[in-house]
């Protein structure tokens, strides 16, 4: 379902400029501006319009509903009778969570590649600052900023998959990821935060867009992934640990 709703997003919005014309304002240049230019930047913009939100939420759906899922199907304690370690259970849930979110964050850049290219040709990757890169220098800029993101959502995964080993509404670990997402994005926008800002994830979340300059940038993208990593790790930490002492009758 939710790949489905990824692979046709490219199609919509290719719809949505062929009806409404080529996307452009006198006064700014983002890569919605400049989303018609070649199917590099086609998928730059899906990349672009993906992050923020729409990713976000494949990436808690399929870390939050791991766990809980089998819990509100009253299967988790048949799974925990077999002679297997708790912590093993979750390690193999997380991980496959981790690959369907990957796969999902890869598809959406992917899929707009190659309806991008059909509509709009091969060529540069035209660059919001000014100037371009070439389409062979493109490709791994684009894979380079799709693996950012990848770690940029590591911090919502490891949040929903611990709401879900807190509780048997997959409904509510889902929710709860993405709605802390949205919160984080929210104070992000309060500028009198200062530089505490810079410990929300939300802030580095479009740090990728340093990896599409004429000279990368790594600063911002270290940073971002370096902050979501250590998040990860701790809310990873008090999954296992909450988990191994919870009392599953369900």
């Amino acid at each position: 379902m939710i790949g489905g709703v990824l692979a046709a997003l490219p199609v919509i919005v290719l719809l949505a400029f062929q009806i409404g014309g080529t996307p452009g304002r006198a006064d700014r240049t983002t890569f919605i501006e400049l989303a018609t230019a070649s199917g590099p930047n086609f998928a730059a913009t899906l990349l672009f319009m993906g992050t923020g939100f729409l990713l976000v939420i494949p990436v808690a759906l399929f870390c939050g509903d791991t766990v809980a899922a089998e819990a509100s199907w009253s299967s988790l304690r048949y799974l925990l009778a077999a002679p297997v370690p708790r912590a093993r259970l979750l390690a193999r849930k997380f991980t496959v969570g981790l690959a369907f979110s990957a796969a999902a964050i890869v598809l959406l850049p992917l899929v707009g590649l190659a309806v991008g290219t059909a509509a709009y040709g091969w060529g540069d990757l035209r660059l919001p600052t000014g100037g371009s890169l070439s389409a062979t220098e493109a490709l791994p800029r684009l894979a380079l900023a799709v693996a950012f993101v990848f770690l940029s959502e590591l911090v919502i995964a490891a949040l929903a998959f611990w709401l879900s080993t807190a509780t048997d509404a997959p409904l509510g670990a889902v929710g709860g990821a993405v709605f802390l997402s949205i919160i984080t994005g929210v104070l992000d926008a309060i500028t009198a935060l200062g530089s505490l800002r810079e410990w929300l994830p939300a802030h580095w979340q479009y740090a990728w867009a340093d990896a599409l300059q004429p000279q990368l940038e790594w600063g911002g993208m270290i940073q971002g992934a370096s902050l979501s990593v250590s998040y990860a790790v701790v809310l990873l930490a008090l999954a296992f640990r909450g988990f191994a002492r919870k009392d599953v009758v369900s």
